[in-house]
């Protein structure tokens, strides 16, 4: 994936909340209210994520009434790994299995599950 198609990824995944929301959508469709149940997050908040994440082609929406439904989007789970916990941009990979830590996302962090790393081909391996 060229490295301008991997920006607006990225940055959509930065955010603690939005990375727990996929996770969340990786294991089943889920509207925003259970989301909001699952998560502890208000309401305003995992709407503004949702947003963010659907704007970055990562979730799409659907409107039932007064409910929004949410899923990871089909383009998005076809670049995920074949286990499906895993997202190889080529720059890096990210893997929905593990657990977050908190602080800066940093590619040369070997071994910092839940987040970004570097992929061979980036390494020049």
């Amino acid at each position: 994936m060229p490295t301008s198609a991997c920006i607006p990824l990225l940055k959509a995944l930065a955010d603690e909340t939005r990375w727990r929301i996929v996770s969340e959508l990786l294991s089943a469709p889920r509207n925003v209210g259970e989301l909001v149940e699952r998560l502890g997050v208000s309401q305003y908040n995992i709407s503004k994520h949702v947003r963010i994440l659907r704007e970055a082609g990562i979730v799409e929406t659907e409107r039932d009434g007064k409910h929004v439904h949410c899923r990871v989007a089909e383009d998005f789970r076809k670049q995920m790994a074949r286990n499906r916990t895993g997202l190889d941009l080529g720059c890096c990979t990210f893997r929905f299995d593990a657990p977050r830590r908190r602080g800066p996302v940093h590619p040369d962090v070997a071994g910092d599950a839940g987040r970004a790393r570097p992929s061979r081909r980036a390494a020049g391996a």
